[in-house]
């Protein structure tokens, strides 16, 4: 990434407004550092708690200019989209509750969106906003920052261009061990977001990692889930909240497939791990060992792909920033979130085409199919398993 398209197309680099994401947040950090790696955004205007007071001092604390330093969400919408050097774009890295009346708002009013995963709570919710992108022509960008790694982008890319064959077998798992202490089933006095079905989802599980393993293989492979037989409920005795979810996967072109995660593997950091089975052979990737894609054709030894070795594809190469043999991963691939979305955000408001390679984030249908996703596997887990449509209705 030698060039800034964004400052090509506009002279300019976007200006950023941040909604969430204060004091204490791993993940607010996470967008603010993202949105910097590639210079293609500049933070001007923030609301970092849903306190007032603690949201104007931590964003002053962050170099907000005091003016831009907002108390509330709406008053923040609202200002800077009467300013005549007002935010382009809204970053939303809120309680997962909040995420619908946010992304409404900030669309309504003219802003571009990038947006933490779960859409919403809801499959209501997450058709309303797509609805609303679909009508405004905004970008809306959700941070399923996986897809932004160059081995996973160098995945996707040999799947479209023929080297597998046919998919037939996929295989995705993301494991956990933060909650897997029996000694501590739930927090203890006030309860964090997460664990309120009101606010983080009715499927702790499902809502905070379920829906990476379900995009990672959406983005791999090119195919969409058709129906789920699933069983989700809590491993740890006394818990109330689910900490697991195990499915079988049928595939809208046949493929079968497998599906886990869990938050309860005790000593487990964050081993998130998907295998794609096709007609000529597998590829394996491993989030703990990001740099590295193992392709096994049908016919031949295993060979070892790695970020700007040889056989790599052009969306892998332009997703990655240093040499051969130097590792990247977490903050580069969300980085990498970032900075195609500034493209197609610069792109529309420049009115020229976007680079097909920088239209590979995850969008607002991704976000709905995500939604849809937990629903089915819920509603099939309530069944017993049995197995359940997770495609969207006709008219939806």
């Amino acid at each position: 990434m030698d060039t800034n398209p964004v400052i090509e197309m506009l002279g300019r680099r976007l200006r950023l407004a941040v909604i969430g994401g204060g004091p204490g947040s791993f993940i607010g950090s996470m967008h603010r550092t993202a949105a910097r790696i590639d210079d293609r955004y500049e933070l001007v205007a923030g609301v970092l708690s849903s306190d007032p007071g603690r949201s104007i001092a931590a964003a002053r604390a962050i170099g907000i200019d005091a003016d831009r330093a907002y108390g509330g969400a709406f008053e923040l919408l609202d200002t800077e989209a009467q300013r005549t050097d007002g935010a382009d774009v809204v970053a939303i890295m809120t309680p997962n509750d909040s995420h619908h009346a946010y992304a409404i708002g900030a669309l309504d009013r003219g802003f571009d969106v990038i947006i933490d995963k779960p859409l919403t709570n809801t499959l209501g919710e997450a058709l309303e906003v797509l609805a609303r992108v679909e009508v405004t022509g905004l970008v809306l960008a959700l941070t399923h920052n996986y897809t932004g790694y160059p081995m996973v982008r160098q995945a996707r890319a040999m799947v479209e261009d023929g080297q597998l064959g046919e998919i037939r077998l996929v295989q995705v798992e993301y494991v956990q061990g933060g909650k897997a202490d029996e000694n501590d089933p739930d927090p203890d006095g006030e309860v964090p977001w997460r664990y309120d079905p009101v606010k983080g989802g009715p499927s702790l599980v499902m809502g905070d990692i379920g829906t990476h393993a379900h995009n990672l293989v959406r983005f791999v492979t090119g195919l969409e889930v058709s129906e789920v037989a699933a069983d989700i409920g809590h491993i740890v005795p006394n818990r109330l909240v689910d900490d697991y979810a195990g499915a079988m996967l049928r595939f809208d072109n046949g493929a079968r497939g497998s599906f886990w995660v869990t938050q309860a593997a005790a000593g487990v950091e964050n081993d998130l791990r998907i295998r794609v089975s096709g007609t000529k052979g597998s590829l394996e990737w491993m989030q703990e060992d990001p740099t590295r894609l193992i392709f096994k054709p049908l016919c031949g030894p295993a060979q070892i792909r790695t970020q700007n070795g040889p056989g790599t594809l052009p969306l892998s190469a332009r997703s990655t920033r240093i040499v051969a043999g130097h590792p990247e991963g977490f903050h580069e691939g969300f980085a990498n979130i970032y900075s195609d979305a500034a493209e197609a955000i610069a792109a529309r408001r420049a009115g020229v085409a976007v680079d097909p390679l920088a239209s590979h984030f995850p969008q607002a249908i991704d976000g709905v199919l995500g939604v849809a996703l937990v629903e089915a596997a819920i509603a099939s887990s309530a069944n017993d398993g049995a197995w359940t449509s997770a495609l969207l209705k006709p008219g939806e």
